[in-house]
Order: structure tokens, then sequence, then C-alpha cells
């Protein structure tokens, strides 16, 4: 937000839109190679690190707004510099989780950590406005500063245990470090390999991919058909979130599910079957269960995704598995948006969404197809 509301005040909305986006690009492109420098280096050290610099550079994105307008490229350098430092923090923060409890507790500490993103996406927005409200765009990065030095104290508290490596038929013993490259394709194959690990990624991403256009942008199109404006979107977008902190909290208070596989494959069925459904929802409050309905299956299904992943992947491959998975998510989900406009645009708001929700379900063909992702069970 305030990135955004630098921009505009020195860049026309078309320059605004380029700036923000500019952090996606070096974070879709370096996200492998962050993972392979997670595996490396060690997931404790690169998170700090990483974070350290994002306090810098937010810190000093403050001070130069407080004493120039913000000229444009330094905007530019600001949102270039993040994404590219998010593609080394991302992947080390997601192979952290086994490196600090025991495998009984990672679903638990999924839906805690997808409590607190959800936590802070909703209190985010508003702590922006009333910064810039106060004093600028330079008030709101100072915010953001003060937060990225507090995350930085906490993370230097955390304590890692010693890299252990799995033995099992399932698992690849780590390898003598060579090039990167050969780290990143080492990462690829063992993911590709393993009877676990490589279905649900690769349903992660088609789910993923098929989720990204309807909840996004799509609401934004059904609301205007429909007539029910921004209030109506606000509804929709809150029972979403409603929904699916609900799943993030039944996680973080379970611990596990049984049938960790089977109810991963009916949950992301039933939020793709929402997704799908949205615009033949005939009122506004029906469409808002939907959406509650569809977090909360898309809640579940996530953490528990990321939670089998993590109980089966070797500690030696963590950070690369882990940028894998996020790249569908954050480099190439985006990518979907102008197809799904164009679908809106030459088919209908109907059909879209149809598109969106069987795209997401072939994901589960893939689970459905594999014997071994049926039967997983969390520890």
């Amino acid at each position: 937000m305030a990135l955004g509301w630098a921009a505009n005040r020195v860049a026309g909305p078309a320059d605004v839109g380029l700036i923000v986006a500019a952090g996606a690009v070096p974070r879709a492109v370096l996200m492998l190679g962050g993972g392979v420098i997670a595996d490396r280096f060690g997931p404790r050290r690169v998170v700090i690190g990483s974070d350290a610099v994002r306090f810098g550079v937010i810190a000093a994105a403050a001070a130069a707004l407080a004493l120039t307008p913000g000229p444009v490229w330094l905007l530019v350098a600001v949102a270039v510099v993040f994404g590219t430092v998010d593609a080394l923090f991302m992947p080390a923060v997601g192979a952290l989780p086994p490196r600090i409890a025991a495998p009984d507790q990672l679903a638990r500490i999924q839906g805690m950590r997808a409590l607190a993103v959800r936590g802070g996406n909703t209190m985010g927005p508003p702590l922006a406005g009333f910064a810039m409200g106060v004093s600028g765009p330079e008030a709101a990065f100072a915010l953001a500063a003060l937060l990225f030095g507090a995350s930085l104290l906490l993370l230097l508290t955390v304590r890692t245990r010693p890299q252990e490596t799995r033995t099992d038929a399932a698992a690849t013993a780590p390898r003598a470090k060579g090039t990167a490259r050969r780290d990143l394709v080492e990462g690829l194959a063992f993911i590709r390999g393993h009877r676990l690990i490589g279905p649900l990624v690769l349903a992660a991403a088609l789910s993923e991919l098929g989720f990204a256009g309807p909840l996004n942008i799509g609401f934004v199109f059904l609301t205007e058909e429909r007539g029910w404006g921004a209030a109506g979107m606000g509804w929709i977008v809150a029972g979403f979130g409603v929904g699916a902190a609900a799943g993030a909290l039944l996680l973080a208070v379970l611990g596990r599910l049984p049938g960790a596989g089977r109810t991963l494959i009916v949950s992301t069925l039933v939020t793709s079957a929402c997704i799908a459904l949205f615009p033949v929802a005939p009122a506004l409050g029906v469409t808002v269960a939907l959406a509650a309905l569809a977090g909360l299956a898309g809640g579940i299904a996530g953490g528990l995704a990321q939670a089998l992943v993590q109980t089966a992947t070797d500690e030696a491959y963590l950070g690369r598995v882990t940028a894998v998975t996020s790249l569908a998510g954050l480099g190439l989900a985006p990518l979907t948006f102008p197809l799904f406009g164009a679908l809106v645009a030459h088919g209908g708001v109907a059909p879209a969404f149809l598109a969106g929700g069987v795209l997401s379900a072939l994901g589960m063909v893939v689970c459905l197809g594999s014997a071994t992702v049926r039967r997983a069970e969390l520890a």
C-alpha cells in the first residue's frame, strides 16, 4: 500500500502498476535459486540475513521519502530489491518448521502460520492507511521498518537442531555439494522421483492455478455482473477470509486430521466445486456462504499439503522443495489473470469460474491416481 501510494504521487496510473509489480519478476525468476541457497547455507542463516536486508531497504526507503518526493527510479529499486530478497526469504522460512519441531507438530505449525498471515493481511492495510493519513507514505514505510525490525529480533531467538538425513527408501541421501545448477537439478529430480512429494507438488500447482483467477480478480467481475457493488465484494472476500482462518485454527488446535491424504483430496474438491458454483448462486448471502466454505476447505487442504510435504522431505532438500511449491502460487499463478480476464470477456463470468474449478479439480485427479497420496497420514 505504501509503495503504491508513493508511486501515485510521482507517476500516472500505468506507471503505478508497473512500479508495484516490479518486485514480482525477480521473485519469480530467482525463487528456485533461493531454495538452493537455503539448502546450502541453512534456512535459519538465510532467513535472518534476508530479513535484515528487507529491514534495511524499507528503513532506507522511509528516510529517502522523508527527504525527497520519491523519484520513480527509487521506488522501482525498492520494489526490485525487495522482490529479490523475497526470493531468498520465502524458501528459507518455509523450510524452517521441520528444523524446529517434531513431525507430529508440523500441521499445527502450518495452521498457526496461516492464522498469523491472515491476521497480518487483515491488520496491515488499516495500519498503513493510518500512518499515511498522519504523515504520508514515508510514515507507512517507517512503521513497516519497525515491524521488520521486530520480526528480525524474533528470528534471532529461533534455534534449529542439527540437520538429519532420512535413510528410508523414499528418500535420497544428500550428495556432496557441487555447483548451484547441479543442486537445483538434484532438487527437481528428488521431487519428481518421490512417490508422495511429486504428485502433491504437481497437484498443488494445478489447484493454485485454478484458484488464482477466480479468487483474485474473479469476484470483481462477479459482483459487477450481479450489481452487488464494492460492498458485496467486501462481504464475499470477508467470508472467504473467515473460512480460511477457521480452517487454519482447526489445524492449529487439532494438530492432525485422520486420513490426511484423503482429507486433502476431498477438501480441495470441495473448494473446486465452490469456485465453479459461485456464478450460479442465487443471492449474495449464498455466495458469501460458498466463499466461507471454500476458504475453510482450502485452508485445511493447504495446511495438510504443506505438512505432508515437509514430513516426507529429506531435510537436505527442504529449501528447494519449498521454493518449487512457492513458485506456483507467487510466480506462475499471476500469469493466469490475463487468461481468466480473456475468458470472462469472450465467454462470460460463469464459464471462466467453471474453467478455474475444473483446473483446480484436475490436481486432485493426480492425487487420486497415487495410492501413496491416498494413504498418506501425518505423524
